[in-house]
């Protein structure tokens, strides 16, 4: 089964949300990667600060950070190849990435932003607030 993972470049927590000043761009990824096991995918996320042993195990991450340097982090991983390095994908992306159909008009409900998912098998649309 294929899986996405991402390799976060060093943060004070798992997801960087945490503390005074929380980056915008990892709350929404944060959101995405939630929207993405909702729809069935499998996601895994490293930290190098939390989990640097899971940067040196992937050789493709570990001979990435030995050319680049960790200006090439975050790296997101789809079914064992590089689909994204340096910056986070937007949920449109990672949707193309893994291969699922997508839809960013407004949600279906008035308690967010999100964007609706139309499923392959059924071409109905679902909410990703559940």
């Amino acid at each position: 089964m294929p899986k996405l993972e991402i390799f976060d470049p060093p943060m004070c927590c798992a997801t960087g949300i945490c503390g005074n000043s929380v980056d915008p761009k990892l709350v929404s990824f944060a959101s995405d990667l939630e929207w993405l096991k909702a729809q069935g995918i499998n996601v895994i996320r490293y930290g190098l600060s939390f989990e640097p042993d899971a940067f040196v195990k992937n050789q493709l991450v570990k001979e990435t950070l030995q050319t680049d340097g960790n200006n090439c982090l975050p790296i997101v991983i789809w079914d064992g190849r590089i689909v994204a390095m340096a910056s986070y994908p937007s949920r449109q992306k990672l949707a193309q990435i893994c291969g699922l159909k997508y839809n960013d008009e407004e949600c279906c409900c008035d308690e967010c932003d999100c964007a609706t998912s139309i499923q392959e098998e059924t071409k109905e649309s679902e909410c990703c607030c559940g």
